[in-house]
């Protein structure tokens, strides 16, 4: 594991009193990630830039209760319910080994306000939504409205992980804005002068 990136002096100023289940959850997935098949061979030596500050510099956007759609190997899910111990988390996920790293990860980090639920997006149908629905590199937004807005309550939000073409993907996306009713849709960066890599986040009203 000598290709794993050296964790960044600032992973301790994101993460806070939660740097030590950070670092734990990093060097599992650095461990067991490729071999898992849960990230590419690539993805080491930016393990930590590309991926755990990429999904952590987001943690203050959430609150109440929170779902993450297609969480995979717990990214942004896991890394968000590390930094935020006083958010509710449901990470959804339909493949079964994907269920079992999440839920040995949860139980290995002790993490409390965590709930894996295995299923695809569209058989979910909470009672009441939930505050915050958020995924990160699932599909194009046009595709991924479909899945997320019907699970977020009645004024709750969308906090979705995206790339470079978060603005380009807005404008393929406005039929389903309109469908879904989403309002105050915009782009936010994240990370500016914080990380070497910006994290953008189309953030949106639902109804």
């Amino acid at each position: 594991m000598s290709d794993v990136e050296l964790e960044p002096p600032v992973a301790v100023e994101l993460f806070g009193g939660q740097i030590e289940p950070a670092r734990a959850f990093t060097a599992a997935l650095a461990r067991e990630g490729e071999e898992r098949g849960l990230i590419g061979p690539l993805e080491l030596p930016r393990l930590w830039t590309r991926h755990i500050l990429n999904s952590v510099i987001a943690a203050p956007l959430f609150h109440g209760s929170v779902a993450d759609i297609g969480s995979g190997a717990g990214l942004p899910g896991l890394v968000l319910a590390i930094a935020r111990p006083d958010v509710t988390w449901t990470l959804i996920e339909p493949m079964e080994r994907r269920i079992t790293w999440l839920n040995e990860q949860v139980e290995a980090l002790g993490l409390e306000n965590v709930t894996v639920l295995r299923a695809r997006a569209e058989e979910v149908r909470p009672a009441e939504g939930f505050d915050v629905v958020t995924a990160r590199a699932v599909s194009a937004l046009r595709t991924l409205i479909p899945l997320t807005a019907p699970l977020v309550r009645d004024g709750g939000e969308l906090t979705l992980l995206k790339g470079m073409n978060a603005g380009n993907e807005i404008d393929a996306a406005q039929k389903q804005i309109k469908k879904f009713r989403l309002s105050d849709v915009r782009v936010e960066v994240l990370g500016e002068d914080v990380l070497p890599e910006t994290t953008r986040v189309v953030r949106a009203r639902v109804r």
